[in-house]
């Protein structure tokens, strides 16, 4: 292999690294939601997340009568 072909594969090497870090970070964060990973021509060029926030659903619990 010639030096440019091994600074090549250490230049994807250490790229795949980092978005495989990026994901991992990301999924550590997100309690509910989505991690999108967008490729192109073999390659990921994109991560985004997307949080969801759950909130208690209101209408199933007690109502308290406010006297006036």
């Amino acid at each position: 292999m010639t030096q440019n072909q091994n600074n090549t594969t250490k230049m994807l090497h250490d790229e795949q690294q980092a978005w495989i870090e990026t994901v991992r970070r990301k999924v550590q964060a997100v309690r509910f939601g989505s991690i999108q990973i967008t490729i192109h021509d073999g390659r990921v060029t994109q991560i985004e997340s997307t949080e969801k926030m759950r909130i208690a659903d209101v209408s199933s619990q007690p109502h308290e009568k406010v006297s006036p």
